[in-house]
């Protein structure tokens, strides 16, 4: 059985930056080893627990979206990323 959490080393990549269309959603991520993942493909790597420090959960309308790990730091919330 895998472990992770606090102590242990965690070589998952992490989302770097974003790209949004003109509403303001997230379309594509930029990974830690510098992949360009479009919306769908994130979200089965996170779903696969591939990266690191976000989760999948399901909207009130029924979808599943990403959303960063509650860790109190505005800074690394996926809308603060800088764009590529």
């Amino acid at each position: 059985m895998e472990q992770t959490g606090a102590g242990m080393a965690d070589n998952r990549e992490r989302f770097v930056a974003v790209q949004k269309n003109g509403d303001g959603d997230i379309t594509s991520f930029q990974t830690s080893s510098g992949r360009v993942l479009d919306y769908t493909a994130a979200l089965q790597e996170v779903q696969a627990g591939r990266i690191a420090g976000v989760n999948a959960f399901k909207g009130r309308d029924g979808e599943t979206y990403i959303r960063g790990d509650a860790d109190g730091d505005p800074t690394n919330n996926l809308d603060n990323l800088p764009p590529f």
